[in-house]
Formats: structure tokens, C-alpha cells, sequence
């Protein structure tokens, strides 16, 4: 969904279908829900609201995928992009400011962008998932292996060493 910065009126824009923002780049990934208001500050506008999402994930211990539910909370401030440099500093106050150009700001880019940020950065199928077996890699989740555990690696032993003698 594409907004013209002029045509925001005073009380703002609500935005609460999925419909009006569009669908994600990422054919997989589902929009569930969208609730954002847009206000315009001057030549500022400021998004908020939230966005939740389901976006095909591997697990992080059993590689396995699965639909992660994602809940984005959107608090942006967009600023006209400045016609002088292509690219601009920001300070560190300055990390939820994003830019739009030619009057126009894409509220569908903005909500993946945001659903993007939301996603965990170690993602598991569920909190108890037991990954995989060190030894045969076999899914521990679905098969409860009788695989005896590793030896350590003997290279490794010389730090072993080197730890028992100085807690002595």
C-alpha cells in the first residue's frame, strides 16, 4: 500500500485490514493481522500500531521447520529522504527513523521490514525441543537414540591438564 504524505489528514489513517497493506514479498509468509496508525507531523509521519504474521522457520536445534508466529510492534518516524546524499549518518537517537521520497511512503515494504526485525534470531518448534544427536545426528524429538557419548576430543586433553593444576 502505497500513501501520499499530503493526503494523510489531520486525525491521521487507521490501518487495520490486510488487505490494504498488501502481501509480503515472500509468497510463504502470511499476514495474519494489522493494526497501524499514521499520523502526519509537518513533513514527519509517524507509524505505530502492531503487526502479527506466520513465517515458515527452521529450528535452531533439530532443523526442522515450522510456522513461527510473529508480533511486530511498529513505532517508526519517516522522514523525507534527503535530495543531497545518498547516504545520510543518523545518530543513535535516531534508530527508528526510516525515510520515504516523492511524497510517498510504502506501508507494505515498512510492515515486512518491521516483521523482519521481529523475528527471533535463534528460532526453536517449541521451548522443550531436544535437536539433534551429536553422534548419529538423528532428530531426538522423534527418535530417542541409544548412541553412547562421544569421546572428548584428545587434542583438548592438554586444557583439561592445564585446568586441574591450577585449581591446585
Amino acid at each position: 500500500m502505497r500513501i501520499r504524505v499530503s493526503d494523510i489528514q489531520e486525525d491521521g489513517l487507521m490501518v487495520d485490514h490486510v488487505t490494504a497493506v498488501g502481501s509480503f514479498s515472500d509468497p510463504a509468509w502470511r499476514l495474519d493481522a494489522v493494526s497501524l496508525r499514521v499520523l502526519r507531523e509537518h513533513v514527519d509521519v509517524l507509524v505505530s500500531g502492531e503487526v502479527l504474521a506466520t513465517v515458515p522457520q527452521l529450528c535452531g536445534r533439530c532443523l526442522e521447520p515450522f510456522p513461527a508466529d510473529v508480533r511486530a510492534a511498529v513505532d517508526v518516524r519517516l522522514i523525507p529522504r534527503p535530495a543531497t546524499a545518498d547516504n545520510v549518518e543518523l545518530a543513535p537517537d535516531d534508530l527508528d527513523v526510516d525515510f520515504y521520497q516523492n511524497d510517498e511512503l510504502d506501508l507494505g515494504a515498512l510492515v515486512e521490514a518491521e516483521t523482519t526485525l521481529a523475528l527471533p534470531m535463534k528460532p526453536l518448534c517449541r521451548d522443550d525441543c531436544r535437536g539433534l544427536c551429536p553422534v548419529c545426528g538423528g532428530n531426538r524429538n522423534v527418535v530417542a537414540c541409544a548412541c553412547s557419548e562421544r569421546a572428548p576430543d584428545p587434542r583438548l586433553t592438554v586444557l583439561k591438564d592445564l585446568a586441574t593444576r591450577l585449581s591446585h
